[in-house]
């Protein structure tokens, strides 16, 4: 159970809380307040199972960024090489004049690929990282 109240300032790009005002209208929240204790819970839960995971695991990392920013193109590609005893391929889609999605098939050690995700979801430019497990412990 949740014990008392913390407030906290948050600065947002308008659009993006535009988007997410939308959404939870959309979905029938109270308040934002709601709305963001049920985002941070979400986070939560989801690094809670990326941590969890162990062993050998095939899956594919899909990673969203906007090229606009300086480098971050050639900041993935590094990352990528950096990784290359987990990374066997990736595709790179233009998703809309700023957006691109890159595509990153990985095989091998969990914690290898958990250094892979939190240096991906920590770059600067970087919006969204998902990690999907396909197969655990292959042969």
């Amino acid at each position: 159970m949740e014990e008392g109240v913390t407030r906290i300032g948050v600065s947002l790009p308008k659009n993006l809380l535009d988007e997410f005002d939308k959404i939870i209208s959309t979905r029938g929240y109270s308040s934002r307040s709601e709305a963001i204790r049920d985002a941070i819970r979400n986070y939560i839960s989801e690094y809670k199972w990326l941590e969890s995971e162990k062993g050998e695991v095939v899956g594919a990392l899909v990673v969203v960024y906007d090229h606009n920013v300086k480098g971050i193109s050639d900041m993935i590609i590094d990352f990528q090489h950096d990784y290359n005893d987990v990374v066997t391929s990736s595709t790179h889609i233009h998703l809309n004049r700023d957006q691109c999605l890159e595509l990153i098939l990985v095989k091998g050690r969990m914690d290898e690929i958990r250094g892979l995700v939190d240096k991906l979801s920590a770059a600067r430019g970087v919006l969204n990282v998902k990690l999907i497990t396909a197969v655990k412990r292959f042969e």
